[in-house]
């Protein structure tokens, strides 16, 4: 299931950090705007599986710049096991935004 803007929004004003943030964009795009989290561009994210092992059984919210990256990497994540990968749906376009 997808994470809205709003969703994350509300959690964040709300101090309901109970997720953790991964950015799989590249990191020219992290560097003009970001709202936090691990960063692992989408190439890297099978190398890097490692490194996200700690948040297996947590709910991880993926962004990009639009969506679709991050649906890729979810849909990796749940293939090898992850247990609630989320995209953020209209990524960092629509946080802009709304």
């Amino acid at each position: 299931m997808d994470a809205s803007i709003q969703e994350i929004k509300q959690r964040e004003a709300e101090g309901k950090k109970d997720y953790v943030l991964l950015d799989v964009r590249e990191d020219y795009e992290r560097a003009e705007f970001n709202i936090g989290g691990i960063h692992i561009p989408l190439g890297q994210l099978t190398m890097s599986f490692d490194k996200l092992a700690p948040y297996k059984d947590q709910e991880l919210v993926v962004y990009c710049r639009s969506g679709k990256r991050s649906a890729m990497a979810v849909e990796l994540l749940r293939q090898s096991g992850f247990s609630n990968p989320r995209n953020l749906t209209g990524g960092m376009l629509a946080w802009q935004e709304g």
